[in-house]
């Protein structure tokens, strides 16, 4: 009983499969026209051929109107089978010839396949003057030009000015072999910002061009982002071509054989009108950001205690031209000391453009106990979607100092200290007196006094003493080593004093710690610390002439000095820190 269940089910599962495959078959019938040639001399000859995949009855010309039939039709049909799979076509061919001059379409042709009617779509053909020799075989270059095109696909010809623009350029191939293929001159994209999006792997694909199937290859991709307005030119990309062209000949099996050439091909000049941005509604404070985006001001901390240091982050997000305009500056209050900010760039390239985010950095430092607003600021972009202007404005933020000095209280001390009570004594203005009361002068000489033979002798005494005194100087000039160490000593104590004060205290100790380094710094080179960067830094010192080992050695303490605010530094850690920066402003200052 179990065998029999089990050899229904057998059963009913293929004729289920061979269901399945009727249906795949009956969708997929194929029922072409093709033509040796589109465009013919009205002494020329043409041949058209409809092909099925599967057998069918029925079949019906189309009436040739502007030709006549002067062969056919004939019949070949041909059966394949492929890894047990069988392959069938069969095809019925016509030579017609021109009547006359102009252009005319050959019409659909019908055949019945499985009880259904089936169509082959048209075909245009243009017929022209006589050719030279109509029977001569066309030769190789011909039939490349015919079967081989480049050509550079603009995603927009009418943009606005930053608005991004894609350029892919194909390679069209027809009934011939690529065998190879070099650049021979690669546009440049002048008033342009330009961003190559490189092609890892040529595939091919199948496609059609002008009304014509054709495979084809993308060679090159590349966003551009015009920066003028107007009519800019494209240059064009042009390649050396090696090609196999089927030729009239056949080989043993009957199968064409190939002939190699060399074609020369261009994808032509391409014009783009730029337009200019509206001026109507333009906002005063637009820095040229074209795209959508968002925009926000952030800050790490709004509660502190003074020389701590915070981040305050300006960034702009979305798609658009994000690396050619500038982020907006926070107006900060100036009791606030706000070093260079970082700039960071997380953004990617597609073919619809650029697409991430940008900010700025603010390193933030309050001196003083207080509550300081940070106001709010804005950003204005262009949509080149909606064309018009969106302006944002960020939250106004405001920065809560709990502890530190006060700056009233030390402004209203200086300024109790500097007042002077002024007390009238009744006789600021008096009368000259006209009678005086003259002492005469004593007898006693000063020639041949005591004070006189000690201001003689004295010079003589001294004599012996600069002599000594000449040389202790003369010995310690000329320990130069000696002297340079003394002097940087100085000048890391002097630099480094705050930091020492604050060893086991891990923020305060960084903070003073980064500021003495940064005051060495101002006070050597002579900038501001406005133009505090690592990168200026280490440019700086390298124009100075200090050797690489002091110059890492600096940044590395500024880098320690900014992971403090994050990790877990220990005692021995600060200790260390603090000695190697005595080093290291010893060393560079000898150096400097």
């Amino acid at each position: 009983m179990q065998q029999k269940i089990k050899n229904t089910i057998a059963l009913v599962g293929l004729l289920f499969f061979a269901f399945i495959l009727k249906a795949q078959d009956e969708d997929n019938v194929n029922f072409t026209m093709a033509v040796s040639k589109d465009k013919l001399g009205i002494n020329e000859r043409l041949r058209v051929d409809f092909t099925m995949n599967k057998d069918g009855d029925n079949f019906t010309p189309p009436n040739f109107e502007g030709f006549q039939v002067v062969m056919g039709p004939g019949q070949s049909i041909r059966n394949s089978w492929v890894n047990g799979v069988r392959t069938f076509s069969k095809t019925f061919s016509y030579t017609i010839a021109p009547t006359e001059r102009g252009k005319f379409t050959i019409g659909q042709a019908t055949i019945v396949i499985d009880g259904k009617t089936y169509k082959s779509l048209t075909k245009s053909i243009e017929v022209t003057a006589a050719v030279d020799d109509p029977n001569a075989p066309p030769s190789a270059d011909s039939i490349a030009d015919d079967n081989l095109y480049l050509v550079a696909e603009v995603s927009k010809s009418n943009p606005y000015l930053n608005e991004a623009v894609t350029v892919v350029y194909k390679l069209y191939v027809g009934n011939i072999n690529v065998t190879n293929f070099r650049p021979l001159d690669n546009p440049t994209y002048n008033n342009f910002w330009s961003q190559d999006m490189p092609v890892k792997q040529y595939t091919a694909q199948d496609g059609t061009y002008e009304g014509k199937p054709f495979r084809y290859v993308i060679l090159k991709r590349v966003v551009l982002y015009p920066q003028k307005t107007g009519e800019l030119e494209l240059e064009p990309l042009s390649l050396d071509v090696s090609v196999e062209v089927p030729s009239s000949r056949r080989d043993f099996f009957g199968r064409p054989l190939y002939t190699s050439t060399n074609k020369t091909v261009s994808a032509g000049r391409r014009t783009i009108n730029v337009k200019e941005l509206p001026i109507t509604g333009k906002p005063e404070n637009f820095s040229g950001a074209v795209g959508d985006f968002d925009f926000s001001v952030t800050t790490s901390k709004t509660a502190l205690n003074a020389a701590e240091s915070l981040q305050t982050i300006v960034k702009v997000s979305g798609s658009g031209n994000l690396k050619l305009f500038q982020l907006p500056e926070p107006n900060l209050p100036s009791s606030l000391e706000v070093y260079e900010p970082e700039f960071e760039e997380n953004v990617s390239t597609s073919l619809s453009g650029m697409q991430g985010s940008v900010s700025n950095n603010y390193t933030v430092i309050p001196s003083f106990k207080g509550k300081y607003p940070i106001p709010s600021i804005s950003f204005t972009y262009f949509n080149p979607k909606t064309e018009k202007y969106n302006t944002i404005n960020s939250n106004e933020i405001l920065i809560n100092v709990v502890e530190g000095p006060s700056s009233g209280s030390t402004v209203a001390n200086t300024a109790n200290t500097n007042k002077q009570s002024v007390v009238s004594t009744g006789d600021q203005f008096q009368f000259i007196k006209l009678n005086t009361s003259l002492v005469p002068l004593s007898n006693t000489y000063f020639f041949g006094s005591k004070s006189y033979w000690l201001w003689l002798l004295l010079p003589l005494l001294l004599i012996p003493m600069a002599i000594l005194f000449g040389k202790k100087r003369e010995a310690i000039a000329s320990d130069v080593a000696g002297n340079k160490i003394k002097k940087a000593n100085r000048l890391a104590r002097k630099y480094l004093s705050a930091a020492k004060k604050t060893l086991g205290n891990k923020e305060s100790f960084y903070v003073a710690l980064e500021k003495a380094l940064h005051n060495y710094l101002k006070a050597k080179l002579k900038i501001e610390t406005s133009e505090f960067s690592k990168d200026k830094i280490i440019e700086l010192l390298s124009q100075k002439t200090v050797d690489a080992i002091t110059s890492e050695g600096f940044i590395a303490l500024l880098k320690n000095c900014e992971m403090a605010r994050y990790s877990p530094f220990s005692d021995v850690q600060m200790q260390e820190d603090y000695d190697r920066a005595s080093d290291v402003i010893g060393a560079m200052d000898k150096q400097l």
